[in-house]
């Protein structure tokens, strides 16, 4: 039923030479938030019979397909099991890709994969061609679900002399799922709502599965590629499995140091131990990169600490992973690009190899994009909401860097706000350029060029 129902829906678009892969994205995942929407609305889809309203539906739909985990809800204790599912299955699609997805259900189904299909793909999972799409992509689902029954195997370990076999395994499962799609829904809102991990700061088990999980999934599926063909030979992989996992040490060694040398040293933190320090600060540099998931109450971080997981939220992941954000790539470009104007050069150049311009300018406009609309819902929702603003902006940051991570405000948010929200889950989950594109499509790039004229920056 799930293959015909993604078949009728998709085939149309990618069949049609007037769809372009930009808008065959953005409608499947708006198409899917949309059954999501409808499923969790059934009466059976929480633990009080009748179902959630649509606007809760909506919200929550939008957060799992969109794999960020902001809530107006706590998932344990709201949603029935079936609607936990409905919210797992959501987390994992939206995760892996609508289209990666469907085209995973053609293939195991016996369906030829045509070349509009192997264009989209492309599109969808950010390969450099189309040559190979669909064995890289039996080689991404295989890997992906691979890697998730490790981590499940070894939450199981913690979770069910806890909890249960049964319970313990389907905490172990979804938990797994969800910091491999670096979503950050959990289930640990039947110790206390909104939880999160923060009954697990000293455990060793969880926070290294959880953050393991969480990077992996972060990296991308080409840097998989790389690594399972050149394993540790770093030289041999491409610019962007380079730049990628560079960035990535540096944003994580430079959040550690900071939660570890300051921020776990203020007076309000005087009750933890020093093992429970140096894993949340660990863990605290990790899950910024668009998880959602915390082991610290978030509202007892100072200011400087929540500016920093604000602009760690906002970079996010990597191209082709199942994270969000304006990605580590963009970040790594721009301060090339810097670097290169520092030194008087003429290009962006790392590891042997120049950027290209056009990479370069992709580059300032996501970075506009994102920015622009960060700022944008903040402010709007600090205007409608009358909150403080570095609460609204935390929030924003959240939502468009498809994190999760809360200071408590979006279940006490208005409708307005929510709304706005929704939008920057769904905006930083398909991809600022996808949207523009998709709006754009069919304005191609005129061939004649105005004359140059210089102008002053600085």
């Amino acid at each position: 039923m799930l293959r015909r129902t993604i078949e009728s829906v998709l085939s149309p678009l990618w069949k049609s030479g007037r769809v372009s892969p930009a808008r065959v994205i953005i409608l499947g995942f708006l198409l899917l938030i949309l059954l999501g929407t409808g499923l969790l609305m059934l009466p059976c889809s929480t633990r009080e019979w009748g179902g959630a309203a649509f606007s809760d539906a909506l919200f929550t739909a939008t957060s799992a397909t969109c794999v960020t985990g902001l809530v107006v809800h706590d998932t344990a204790s709201y949603w029935s099991g079936f609607g936990q599912l409905v919210i797992l299955l959501l987390i994992q699609v939206g995760g892996m890709g609508v289209v990666t997805m469907a085209v995973a259900i053609f293939m195991f189904s016996g369906k030829r994969i045509g070349l509009k299909q192997r264009w989209v793909l492309q599109e969808s999972i950010s390969a450099p061609q189309v040559g190979g799409i669909v064995r890289q992509t039996r080689f991404i689902l295989k890997t992906a679900f691979a890697i998730e029954g490790a981590g499940a195997a070894a939450l199981a370990v913690r979770f069910c002399p806890e909890l249960g076999l049964r319970q313990g395994l389907w905490y172990a499962v979804f938990h797994s799922i969800s910091a491999f799609c670096n979503a950050g829904f959990d289930l640990m809102g039947v110790k206390a709502p909104f939880s999160s991990l923060t009954g697990y700061t000293g455990d060793l088990i969880v926070n290294l599965t959880i953050m393991l999980l969480i990077v992996v999934g972060g990296l991308g599926f080409l840097t998989w590629c790389d690594f399972f063909a050149h394993r540790l030979h770093f030289r041999e992989y491409r610019l962007q499995s380079k730049l990628i996992l560079v960035t990535t040490a540096a944003l994580l060694l430079f959040g550690f140091l900071f939660f570890l040398l300051y921020e776990f040293r203020l007076p309000q933190w005087a009750g933890m131990s020093p093992k429970e320090s140096v894993l949340a600060a660990i863990f605290q540099s990790v899950t910024p990169r668009t998880a959602g998931f915390n082991t610290v109450e978030l509202s007892r971080i100072s200011e400087p600490g929540q500016l920093l997981t604000i602009l760690l939220m906002l970079t996010g992941g990597s191209p082709g992973s199942t994270a969000g954000g304006f990605k580590t790539t963009t970040l790594a470009v721009l301060l090339l690009s810097a670097a290169a104007v520092f030194r008087k050069r003429r290009g962006a150049q790392c590891f042997g190899r120049r950027v290209q311009d056009g990479v370069l300018q992709n580059a300032c406009a996501i970075f506009m994009l994102y920015v622009l609309f960060f700022l944008a819902g903040g402010i709007l929702i600090c205007a409608i909401d009358q909150v403080p603003l570095m609460d609204a902006l935390f929030e924003a940051a959240s939502a468009i860097g498809t994190v999760g991570l809360s200071l408590g405000g979006t279940a006490r948010f208005s409708m307005a706000s929510r709304m706005i929200l929704v939008f920057l889950m769904y905006v930083g989950r398909v991809g600022g350029l996808t949207l523009v594109y998709a709006v754009l499509a069919g304005n191609g790039a005129s061939a004649s060029q105005f004359p140059q004229e210089h102008i002053t920056v600085g």
